[in-house]
């Protein structure tokens, strides 16, 4: 294979990869939103909590999953949104990302008894 088809090659490539649809919150300031999948692949964003900081948004976020655990339900994961960032609380943490499809980061990880906390606060033994 020659150099410039490669070239061409890669370059129809990145093209076809950013048209890719990407799903993006919303992106209101200091809104914290619980996001629930719908059954058509859309996302129904439930306004939860005016807040200052995704880590908040993120604690809020944990106390509303934590409260429907007691009342009987089974949903471990569940999604949320801040100021066009989506979170991920996961059994391992909190990840966050710019998109649905993206690429996802840690923003908090949870300690041995459950809570959550930004890494690298913890003392390591």
């Amino acid at each position: 294979m020659s150099l410039k088809t490669a070239v061409v090659l890669a370059a129809a490539t990145l093209s076809l990869v950013a048209c890719a649809k990407k799903t993006t919150p919303p992106g209101d300031a200091g809104v914290c939103y619980h996001a629930v999948p719908q059954k058509d692949g859309t996302l129904k964003y439930n306004r939860l909590v005016q807040t200052e900081s995704l880590e908040k948004c993120a604690a809020n976020l944990e106390a509303m999953r934590i409260k429907f655990l007691r009342m009987g339900g089974s949903t471990q994961e569940i999604y949320g949104a801040y100021q066009a960032n989506f979170l991920f609380l996961e059994k391992a943490g909190v990840l966050t990302s710019t998109s649905l499809e993206g690429p996802r980061y840690v923003a908090l990880v949870r300690t041995g008894d459950g809570r959550l906390a930004i890494p690298g606060a913890m003392p390591q033994q």
